[in-house]
């Protein structure tokens, strides 16, 4: 196989960021559009308002593994990674920014992992975000 340049890493990481940040937009979408539907905002109990947390955080766990699998596949088709466990992994410590280092990347693919990282650590924050802004709703809209 030959060595991507520099110039292909970069769109390379364009496209993965991308479909990353769409990943996460269309998945914050759908889970405003479904809770409106629920009227969250009104639920007053404890059961209810521990229900929507729930959902709310099982929702965004699965949008950040989707991420993460998005990135491990490129890492697998490209034969960056030997195998699908290990490009899942990779891409999990990366995008979670542990790097725990056991796996790294040969050396022409590195420049995707900080990418990877710095792209894990927004979508984190942006989940972060979203979620205290549904319990802000949740509790300030009565």
């Amino acid at each position: 196989m030959i060595p991507p340049t520099l110039f292909s890493i970069f769109l390379i990481a364009c496209g993965l960021v991308a479909a990353t940040v769409f990943i996460h937009i269309a998945g914050f979408t759908f889970m405003l559009l479904t809770l409106r539907k629920w009227n969250y905002t009104s639920v007053e109990h404890f059961w209810q308002i521990t229900r929507v947390l729930l959902i709310v955080a099982g929702c965004l766990i699965l949008l950040h593994l989707a991420e993460i699998a998005v990135w491990g596949s490129f890492y697998l088709w490209a034969g960056a990674m030997p195998d699908a466990g290990s490009a899942l992994y990779f891409s999990g410590v990366t995008y979670t920014t542990v790097g725990y280092g056991d796996l790294v990347l040969g050396e022409s693919w590195r420049p995707l992992a900080p990418i990877e990282a710095l792209t894990g650590i927004l979508m984190c924050a942006m989940s972060a975000g979203y979620f205290f802004s549904v319990i802000h709703s949740i509790y300030h809209m009565k």
